[in-house]
C-alpha cells in the first residue's frame, strides 16, 4: 500500500497554485470535493449545485440541535481549529483570528491549507467549534443518527470512526508543517487512530487532488513520515528522536539564501531546503533587503 501511495504522488499532473487566502482556498475545495458524496463528520449524503453542497439530512437521520439555517449549509471546516494554530501567534493576541486574517501571511497559509479543510454541516460545524478531539464513551450524539458526540462543557468532540484515521494524518501534517505542538494526550490518541483507520482509496484519491494544487503531499499519508512521541519538526520516517533538532518559528523568521540570494518565509517549503552553510537568518522581510 506505501508503495502504491507513493506512486500515486509521483505520477500526479503538474502542481496549480497553492490557495493564498481561506476564501481563495474554500473555492478550490469545492472543485476539489466536487465528487465527494457525503460530509465529513456525519457521513450525509451530499450533492454539488452550482458549486455548494447541500446535504441529505432526511436520509441520514440529522437532527437540527438548535440552528436549522446553519444546518442546512454546508460550510469548509478547519479539522484543526483556526484557534490552535493561531493562538501562539503576535497578531492572534493582538486580536485574534480577524487580525491574524489581516495581516499575517504565515496564519494566512495554514487557514487555506487545503489538507485541513473538509466539508461539513454548518451547525455541526459551528458546534465542535475550536474543540479537541477525544473518546466520549459516555456522551450522547446532539444531532440525531449524525455519529458526532460533543462534550459542551469539557470542549471535547468524538468523530465516527470511519475518519479518526484522516483526522489523526491531518493534525500531524499541520504540526509538522506549520511547527504546532500536539500533547503528549493528543499525540498518543491520533497515533491510535492512524493504526485503527489506515489510508484508504477514498482518502488517497482526495489526498491526489489536494497535493496536486498544494505543490506537495501530506507525507503522513503516502508514508515518507511516521509519527510517535517525542516526534520533532521535520523528522524523517527513519531518524532518531536524537537526530533532529527541535525548530522554533515564528511568524517573523526568515531564512536567506547565500547562493540564490532569495528567502523564505516559515510557512515556506523552501524554508527547510537550504543547506545549513548557505543559511542566513532575519528578523524580518525587510531586514533580508540589505543583504541582497
Amino acid at each position: 500500500m506505501k508503495r502504491l501511495l507513493m506512486l500515486f504522488w509521483l505520477l500526479a499532473p503538474v502542481a496549480l497554485a497553492a490557495p493564498q487566502d481561506f476564501n481563495a482556498a474554500k473555492k478550490v475545495a469545492q472543485k476539489i470535493y466536487a465528487d465527494e458524496s457525503q460530509t465529513f463528520y456525519c457521513g450525509c449524503p451530499l450533492r454539488w449545485v452550482g458549486g455548494k453542497g447541500q446535504a441529505d439530512l432526511a436520509a441520514c437521520g440529522y437532527e437540527v440541535r438548535k440552528n436549522g439555517p446553519r444546518a442546512n449549509r454546508i460550510e469548509w471546516e478547519h479539522v484543526m481549529p483556526a484557534e490552535q494554530f493561531g493562538r501562539a501567534l503576535v497578531c492572534w493576541q493582538q486580536g485574534g483570528r480577524e487580525q491574524c486574517g489581516d495581516d499575517d501571511q504565515r496564519f494566512k497559509a495554514m487557514e487555506a491549507d487545503l489538507f485541513n479543510l473538509k466539508p461539513a454541516i454548518g451547525e455541526v460545524n459551528g458546534d465542535r467549534a475550536n474543540f479537541r478531539f477525544s473518546l466520549l464513551p459516555k456522551a450522547e450524539g446532539q444531532h440525531g443518527a449524525c455519529p458526532i458526540r460533543i462534550d459542551f462543557k469539557r470542549k471535547l468532540v468524538e468523530p465516527r470512526g470511519q475518519i479518526r484515521g484522516d483526522i489523526a494524518r491531518i493534525n500531524f501534517y499541520m504540526a509538522d508543517r506549520y511547527g504546532i505542538e500536539l500533547t503528549t494526550r493528543e499525540q498518543q490518541l491520533f497515533m491510535d487512530w492512524h493504526q485503527q483507520d489506515p489510508v484508504d482509496k477514498r482518502e488517497l484519491s482526495l489526498h491526489q487532488r489536494i497535493a496536486q494544487q498544494m505543490g506537495h503531499p501530506n507525507p503522513f499519508v503516502t508514508g515518507v513520515k511516521e509519527w510517535f512521541v517525542g516526534y520533532q519538526l521535520g523528522q524523517s520516517k527513519n531518524s532518531s528522536p536524537e537526530s533532529v533538532a527541535p525548530t522554533s518559528r515564528d511568524s517573523s523568521d526568515v531564512i536567506g539564501n547565500k547562493n540564490s540570494k532569495k528567502y523564505h518565509l516559515s510557512h515556506c517549503a523552501g524554508y527547510t531546503q537550504i543547506k545549513a552553510e548557505n543559511q542566513q537568518r532575519f528578523a524580518n522581510e525587510q531586514s533580508f533587503g540589505q543583504f541582497a
